[in-house]
């Protein structure tokens, strides 16, 4: 049965390799600089690559990891995407909860992310879920922009 509310909660999985092409689409539509469809292949299978459909269409996607600090696993959320069709929703908000849950059930006790500096509305959503800034990275990304990684402690 398929939804007709604009608002209604999205259906939040774990990513398949047939969910890729969309979650591309979306990255291109979305970033300036996309990642190659590639980088996404590579983190199948890892616990917070989630994505959120809405009446059987993909409308966001997760892309979180585990990498590990000095012998202790810590959660790292790379990549969050909403079509923009599907924006101003709460599909965001809602992938990034699953995707913190899924990193805490992976065993991490803190999650870390980059953000570009003049991305207020993501971080603010960061900071509604724990987030705190923790240090600035120059020239982060291919346009010389800074970025702030963001740390969560559960």
């Amino acid at each position: 049965m398929t939804s007709t509310d604009p608002r209604a909660a999205p259906e939040v999985r774990t990513a398949v390799r047939a969910d890729l092409l969309s979650v591309f689409r979306i990255e291109k539509r979305s970033f300036g600089q996309p990642w190659p469809y590639a980088a996404f292949e590579g983190f199948l299978g890892a616990p917070g690559f989630l994505i959120a459909e809405v009446d059987d269409s993909i409308a966001g996607y997760v892309v979180g990891d585990t990498v590990d600090a000095y012998g202790a696993p810590v959660g790292h959320i790379k990549d969050l995407a909403v079509a923009p069709e599907h924006r101003r929703r709460g599909i965001g908000r809602t992938l990034l909860s699953r995707g913190l849950v899924a990193l805490a059930s992976a065993g991490v006790d803190r999650v870390k992310l980059e953000v570009r500096r003049t991305n207020e509305a993501a971080r603010s959503l960061y900071a509604e879920f724990g987030f705190e800034p923790h240090h600035v990275v120059p020239a982060y990304y291919d346009d010389g922009e800074d970025a702030f990684v963001m740390v969560k402690h559960f």
